[in-house]
């Protein structure tokens, strides 16, 4: 324990768990976000092309449209490809993949965030909303396609980015709230 009741590792202990819990919310408020925008895309995809939205739910009502892989599914054939010495998932072991994934990197950008607020409790600014605008800025629109996991941020309209970048708001409060009453259990 250090000084003031502050521990570093009580600290990246209670960020995981309210990393992981913060992952699961998140993945909640993006399907109600997803549904309510698909809906509303489906209407008007917004460059005027009203028909080739329709005719597009239309084939994923009817099933005829590919599963689409995230950034999580193409990060989980990559570590399988890495370990296996190349061999790669099936679309069903991406689509396993991809959550695991998620869940990991959530629990382990939280165990960083819970590090940070028990060495500088500065970092919980925000109630965890800054965090979660960082960790979207640097992951979201840096990393992922910085490392050819999508397409560039900077081709789609600044419209689409605004769900993700509330889920990592949800994702950042989750976390903090969850941190803490972690924190004050032990």
């Amino acid at each position: 324990m250090a000084e003031n009741g502050r521990s570093v590792s009580a600290g990246m202990i209670a960020g995981a768990i309210g990393g992981l819990a913060a992952s699961w919310v998140m993945n909640v408020f993006m399907e109600a976000a997803g549904e309510k925008i698909q809906q509303a895309a489906a209407r008007w995809d917004g460059s005027g092309k009203k028909e080739q939205a329709q005719q597009s739910q239309a084939r994923n009502e009817a099933g005829h449209e590919e599963p689409k892989e995230d950034a999580t599914m193409k990060t989980a054939d990559a570590v399988v490809s890495a370990v296996t010495g190349g061999r790669h998932l099936t679309m069903t072991g991406k689509q396993r993949g991809g959550p695991m994934v998620h869940y990991a990197f959530g629990a382990l950008m939280g165990a960083l965030y819970g590090m940070a607020a028990e060495a500088t409790p500065v970092s919980t600014v925000g109630f965890g909303t800054a965090f979660g605008g960082v960790l979207f800025a640097v992951a979201d629109l840096w990393a992922v396609p910085a490392l050819h996991l999508s397409g560039s941020s900077a081709d789609a309209p600044i419209s689409s980015l605004a769900t993700p970048f509330s889920a990592h708001l949800v994702y950042g409060a989750t976390t903090e709230g969850v941190r803490r009453l972690v924190r004050a259990a032990v």
